[in-house]
């Protein structure tokens, strides 16, 4: 009786997770080896179709390029800026507390409310950014109009929003670290970065690794500020894989590449957390 009661106790989150996970994923699957539905002209079975069509989209090349450059530069960026933050604002400093309030402000704000504010500073001519330009007589700038700088743009506002939540994790651990290790190497003559570099830093490695799975996530599914700043453009550079998936589906409403693409969406997100709980982890000490 007490493994029914397990089941029991185990079936609605089992029933959830296959109803909203591992169903949609194979339902996928499967259609991506089908043409498109119409009204007048049913599915059929293509095969490999739907996959030479997108290698051979510009369109997806340009988004995965796009996608893994985003992924790339803001990862590291928002864990860089996370650390240097909590690193700040636990030393003993006049308003302390507004200042931690002032770096994690922007993580409660809904991304579409985020991207409405960077419109503000990134519109020509009246925006904030380039009203300091104009000050400083400095040339004027399209910072999403501008092929060059649209991506980059969308990177700072998202490192913006990210790197005061993961600030938080960050100043939980080193607040956990035991203050006497520090002590114990400044009396053997270790400088405060050696200090930080051999000491500190590893002990934060679990944080780190907890972070970056959760950045990387974050990186592969924020398209709120797309809507908002760019609609992919222009001429997709700003646009990501997940918008791109969007586009085709509910645009083109063609069904059965937007499943093609959401599996090589899947795809990369499996080698990438093979990599990290296969290789990455291993490096991790928890004792």
């Amino acid at each position: 009786m007490r493994h029914v009661y397990g089941w029991l106790l185990l079936l609605p989150g089992f029933t959830l997770i296959v109803a909203f996970t591992h169903y949609p994923t194979v339902t996928t699957f499967i259609n991506s080896f089908f043409s498109n539905q119409t009204v007048i002209r049913p599915k059929k079975f293509v095969g490999l179709s739907n996959y030479e069509y997108m290698l051979n989209d510009p369109v997806f090349l340009q988004t995965f390029k796009n996608t893994i450059y985003f992924a790339l530069t803001t990862v590291p960026l928002s864990i860089a800026f996370a650390l240097v933050m909590a690193v700040f604002v636990q030393e003993k400093i006049k308003g302390r507390s507004v200042v931690r309030l002032a770096y994690f402000t922007p993580t409660i704000l809904p991304m579409v409310a985020v991207a409405n504010i960077w419109l503000f500073f990134y519109a020509p001519e009246i925006g904030l950014i380039n009203q300091i330009f104009q000050y400083f007589n400095l040339p004027q700038q399209n910072f999403l109009g501008d092929t060059n700088m649209v991506l980059e743009a969308t990177i700072v506002m998202t490192v913006w929003k990210e790197a005061g939540f993961f600030m938080i994790f960050y100043l939980a651990a080193l607040q956990s670290i035991p203050k006497e290790l520090n002590e114990a190497a400044k009396i053997e003559g270790a400088s405060a970065w050696t200090s930080f570099w051999k000491i500190t830093f590893p002990l934060l490695m679990p944080t780190t690794f907890f972070v970056m799975v959760n950045a990387l996530i974050n990186s592969f599914k924020m398209i709120d500020h797309l809507f908002i700043l760019t609609k992919g453009g222009p001429d997709n550079a700003s646009n990501l894989l997940l918008y791109y998936i969007y586009d085709v589906a509910f645009s083109f409403f063609d069904y059965a590449y937007a499943a093609t693409l959401t599996i090589v969406l899947l795809a990369l997100l499996i080698v990438i957390s093979l990599i990290q709980f296969g290789l990455v982890e291993r490096k991790i000490h928890y004792k």
